[in-house]
C-alpha cells in the first residue's frame, strides 16, 4: 500500500489512506484478510480495487454489506448509514438455548448484587457449574459489545469479572443479558449526516463510586459521538481505590481525555473536520478541577497521572463542560437504569432499531 502511495495511518496501523488531488481521500481498512476501501469517488474505488488485484489474488464482494459478523445497511437518500449484528444475535440465541426465552427490557437489572461470594465453595457446586458455558457465553457477549452495543458494556463488565469461577447468581445475569437480546437482536448504530456535529467527535463520560462490591472500586465509562452516534465506548473499573465521588468521575474523565486525544488525532489525520473536542461530565466539582488547583488541599492525594487532564484543557483543543445528568448518555454504563431512562440513553447515543 505503501508502494501505491498510501500512508499508514499512525494512530491504528490497520488504516491506509491517501490523499487526492481535489482533496479528498480514499481509505482502505485492513483486518487480517478483510478488507474494506471507501472513497467520494467510485473510480478511485475501482483503482484501488485494481491496484489489489495485481497484487494478490483476492474476491470482490461488491458494495459491503457485512464484514467480521458486523451487517451494513445504507440510505443513501437519508444519508444514514446503519450498523447492527443482528445474524450474529440470533445464532448466539439459538447456540446457547434462549431463541425462545422471554425477553427483557434493559441488560441488567437492579436486583443483581454480583460479589465473589456467590462464586461456588463445594466441590459439588464447581462440578456442576463446569458444564455451564458461562465463558463461551460471556465472550459472544463481549464480540458483540465492543462491535456494536455499547448498551451492553456495563453489564458484560461485570459478569466478566467472575470468568474463573462463576456461581448460578452469575450465569443467571449472563441469561439475562441474552433475554435482552432477545427482545432487541436488531439494535445497533445509525450514523446520520443530518445529526453531524459541526465540532466533530463529541466525548460524555461518567463514573460510579464504589460500585464494586468486592473492593469497593469505582467504574469508569465513556463514550464518544460521530454523527449522532457511538463510535467509542468504555465500562470498566478503575485501577485504584478513590475516597469520593469527585475523585471517581475526574479519574473517569482523565480516561475520556486519553481516548480524545487518540480519536482527535485519528479523524483529523483522515481529513474530518475536529474543532475544540468537548468532554461533557455530570460533576461541576470535577469541571472546576480540571481547569484549576484551587481544591488543592482535597485532592492531593490523586496520583499526579491524572492531573495531565489540566496540562491539556490548558492547551485549549480538549476541554469539559458541564451536562445535567438525565443528558448523559455515559450513565447506562455505570449503573442499571430503568427501562425508561436507559431508552433514553440508547436514543443519545444514537442506537436504534435497524
Amino acid at each position: 500500500m505503501v508502494g501505491h502511495g498510501y500512508s499508514r495511518s499512525s494512530y491504528d496501523n490497520c488504516v491506509y489512506f491517501q490523499k487526492t488531488s481535489d482533496g479528498s481521500f480514499i481509505y482502505l481498512l485492513l483486518y487480517v484478510d478483510d478488507m474494506l476501501n471507501s472513497a467520494r469517488d467510485k473510480s478511485l474505488v475501482n483503482k484501488l480495487k485494481a491496484q489489489l488485484s495485481s497484487e494478490f489474488d483476492k474476491k470482490d464482494l461488491g458494495p459491503a454489506k457485512k464484514i467480521l459478523g458486523m451487517e451494513i445497511n445504507r440510505d443513501r437518500q437519508a444519508g444514514k448509514l446503519f450498523l447492527s449484528q443482528k445474524k450474529y444475535v440470533l445464532k448466539m440465541l439459538d447456540k446457547f438455548g434462549m431463541r425462545d426465552c422471554k425477553a427483557v427490557n434493559t441488560p441488567i437489572a437492579a436486583h443483581f448484587k454480583l460479589s465473589s461470594d456467590q462464586c461456588p465453595k463445594s466441590d459439588e457446586d464447581k462440578r456442576r457449574m463446569s458444564h455451564v458455558p458461562y465463558s463461551n457465553a460471556t465472550g459472544s457477549l463481549m464480540y458483540v459489545m465492543v462491535c456494536t452495543r455499547p448498551d451492553l458494556a456495563y453489564a458484560v463488565s461485570i459478569v466478566s469479572r467472575f470468568m474463573h469461577n462463576p456461581g448460578k447468581a452469575h450465569w443467571e445475569a449472563v441469561k439475562w443479558i441474552l433475554r435482552y437480546l432477545k427482545g432487541s437482536p436488531d439494535l445497533g448504530l445509525v450514523f446520520d449526516q443530518h445529526r453531524a456535529d459541526p465540532g466533530g467527535t463529541i466525548c460524555y463520560v461518567d463514573a460510579d463510586y464504589g460500585g464494586d462490591l468486592d473492593r469497593r472500586r469505582s467504574l469508569s465509562a465513556y463514550i464518544f459521538t460521530l454523527c449522532g452516534s457511538a463510535i467509542s465506548w468504555y465500562s470498566s473499573l478503575q485501577a485504584i481505590a478513590v475516597l469520593s465521588t469527585t475523585e471517581a468521575e475526574y479519574i473517569a474523565a482523565t480516561e475520556g481525555m486519553k481516548e480524545a486525544i487518540w480519536l482527535r488525532g485519528l479523524v483529523s489525520e483522515l481529513g474530518l473536520q475536529q474543532d475544540v473536542l468537548v468532554i461533557f461530565c455530570d460533576s461541576q466539582s470535577v469541571v472546576h478541577l480540571t481547569r484549576n488547583s484551587k481544591y488543592h488541599s482535597r485532592t492531593k492525594h490523586i496520583e499526579i497521572k491524572h492531573h495531565f487532564i489540566r496540562d491539556i484543557v490548558d492547551t485549549g483543543d480538549i476541554i469539559v463542560e458541564k451536562i445535567h445528568t438525565t443528558e448523559n448518555p455515559a450513565d447506562m454504563l455505570t449503573k442499571p437504569l430503568p427501562s425508561a431512562k436507559f431508552d433514553h440513553c440508547l436514543n443519545l447515543a444514537g442506537i436504534i432499531h435497524t
